[in-house]
C-alpha cells in the first residue's frame, strides 16, 4: 500500500510538470507481470503516456491504478485475428503511439518435441510477433515515425537443443527487426527499432525452475530502458550474457551440435 501511495505521488508530480507538454506515447505488449510490467511503471516515471495491454485484463489494473490519468488499458492476444484492430484502437484512444514495445512472448524447454508445445510457441513468438510488429511498423509509417522495440533473446543467437521452438522463433524474430529496419531505411522511413536480448531473468515466466546467471528483473527492466532511450539497434542485456553470446557466436558448427545441454535417460 506504501509503495503504491509513493507511485501516485510520484505520478502526480510528474503529470504537473508535463501538463503543458506534449508527452511521449507508448504502447507495450505483454505488460501484465514480468519484465513489460516494470518497463511500464519506468516509462511512466520518466513522463511517457502509457498504454498497456495483455490477455488478462484485470492483471493491468494495478500498474493503471498508479497513475490513472496516464496509463490506458487493452484486452489484446496476440494470437487473435482481431490483435491488429486492437492495438489500433488502443493507438486511437491515447492520441497516437511513438512507441510500439513488444514484449509478450512464451518458451518452454520441450527435450520430447510435444507437438502442442512447439505449435503453441510458434503461434506466439512467430505468428503474433508478425502480426503485431507489422502493424504497429504500418502504423508509424502513416503517421510521422517512431520507435519499434522487441523482446527476443540470447537464445536465438543459436539453435538450442532443450527449446527448439523457442530459440528458433526469438532468432526469427531478431531477423524481422533487422528487415524491418533496412525495409525503413529504403522507403525512407523515420522509425528505429531496438532488438532486446535478454538471457534468464527472474520472471514469472522461469517461475519454478533454477537456472544459471539469474537476473534481478528490477535491474535488467532499467538497462533495458537505458538501452531504449539510447536507440540502441541491438542490446544483449547485461555484461555477462554479451560475453556467453561472444563465445557462442565463434563457436564452430561441429562442435556446437555436440554439445549436451540437458540430461537425457
Amino acid at each position: 500500500m506504501k509503495k503504491q501511495i509513493i507511485w501516485s505521488i510520484l505520478c502526480l508530480q510528474q503529470t504537473f510538470f508535463t501538463k503543458f507538454v506534449s508527452m511521449k506515447r507508448a504502447i507495450i505488449i505483454g505488460a501484465s507481470s514480468g519484465l513489460g510490467r516494470r518497463i511500464a511503471l519506468i516509462l511512466l516515471h520518466q513522463g511517457w503516456q502509457v498504454g498497456i495491454a495483455a490477455r488478462r485484463l484485470e492483471a493491468l489494473e494495478e500498474v493503471r491504478n498508479t497513475c490513472p490519468e496516464r496509463v490506458t488499458t487493452a484486452r489484446i492476444d496476440v494470437t487473435a485475428a482481431d490483435a491488429p484492430e486492437r492495438l489500433l484502437e488502443l493507438a486511437d484512444r491515447m492520441g497516437g503511439m511513438e512507441l510500439y514495445f513488444h514484449v509478450s512472448g512464451i518458451g518452454k524447454q520441450n527435450i520430447r518435441l510435444d507437438a502442442d508445445i512447439e505449435a503453441d510457441t510458434v503461434e506466439t513468438n512467430a505468428l503474433g510477433f508478425t502480426r503485431m510488429v507489422g502493424a504497429a511498423f504500418n502504423y508509424l509509417a502513416t503517421h510521422g515515425g517512431g520507435h519499434i522495440a522487441v523482446i527476443s533473446s540470447i537464445a536465438g543467437t543459436k539453435g538450442l537443443g532443450p527449446a527448439p521452438s523457442y530459440s528458433a522463433t526469438k532468432a526469427f524474430q531478431s531477423t524481422y527487426i533487422q528487415a524491418l529496419e533496412q525495409l525503413a531505411n529504403s522507403r525512407r522511413l523515420p522509425i528505429s527499432f531496438t532488438d532486446i536480448r535478454p538471457g534468464f531473468v527472474d520472471t514469472p515466466l522461469l517461475a519454478g525452475s533454477r537456472y544459471p546467471m539469474l537476473l534481478d528483473a528490477g535491474k535488467a527492466a532499467r538497462e533495458i530502458v537505458r538501452a531504449l532511450n539510447s536507440h540502441r539497434h541491438v542490446w544483449i542485456v547485461d555484461w555477462k550474457y554479451r560475453i556467453l553470446t561472444f563465445c557462442w557466436r565463434r563457436m564452430p558448427n561441429c562442435v556446437w551440435r555436440r554439445l549436451r545441454l540437458v540430461k537425457t535417460e
